[in-house]
């Protein structure tokens, strides 16, 4: 069976066995919507995609507002949803090597960046040429390894 949530519009296979003949208060995995769906009905609940929707402001003081709002109890545990939505998980090889490739970018950019405001640096930090040099034999070091592993 179908089940389309009334606030949403996500769709959702549930077994028929799940909901009883009286209906079933149901949980919308993706958006947290709660609402009374009955299988016997004929008439299923759709969101309105085309008709605006009007808010009415309630006054605090009147005592129509006091009237509850529904007849069933929306506290749900979490977990205990019907239908549950579960994100996909797609995180690639490819991916990971977009980051990498990235984070070496920017780790050069860096470099660079000190390199260039390298006097001005100096102020601040008054050994940043000796990291500098450091950090530049350990990269030459990284390059020559590199070469020899070939």
């Amino acid at each position: 069976m179908i089940i389309v949530c009334p606030s949403c519009g996500k769709k959702f296979n549930v077994d028929e066995s799940l909901i009883p003949d009286k209906g079933r208060l149901l949980k919308c995995g993706s958006c947290n919507h709660t609402w009374f769906f009955n299988k016997n009905e004929n008439i299923q609940i759709k969101p309105a995609i085309d008709k605006p929707v009007v808010k009415e402001k309630l006054d605090i003081n009147s005592e129509t507002n006091n009237k509850p709002i529904s007849n069933f109890s929306t506290n749900i545990k979490k977990g205990s949803e019907l239908v549950k939505y579960q994100p996909t998980y797609n995180f690639t090889f490819g991916k990971f090597l977009n980051y990498v490739i990235v984070s070496i970018i920017s780790f050069i950019a860096i470099i660079i960046i000190l390199d260039t405001f390298k006097s001005p640096l100096e102020i601040v930090f008054p050994n940043i040429e000796l990291v500098l040099y450091n950090l530049f034999e350990t990269l030459r070091d990284l390059i020559l390894f590199a070469k020899d592993l070939n």
